[in-house]
């Protein structure tokens, strides 16, 4: 029987992705005065922001592969 195609990765791959996805992801250093006094100055854009709320609620509704646990 031949390996499957999709499915390439060895034991040692797939066990650094389990690490990785365990891991702490957080930003090394916090923003510089400059950057955040700079992004308080943005502005939403108005359709932009319903969309995010939109796909947001629908997000929040889904159920198995690509759901967001809390």
């Amino acid at each position: 029987m031949s390996p499957d195609p999709d499915d390439l990765a060895d034991d040692a791959s797939r066990q650094v992705d389990r690490e990785d996805a365990s891991a702490s992801h957080e930003a090394d250093r916090p923003p510089t005065p400059e950057k955040e006094a700079a992004s308080e100055e943005l502005e939403l854009n108005p359709p932009v922001a319903e969309h995010l709320e939109e796909v947001n609620e629908i997000g929040a509704d889904v159920k198995g592969e690509g759901e967001i646990e809390p």
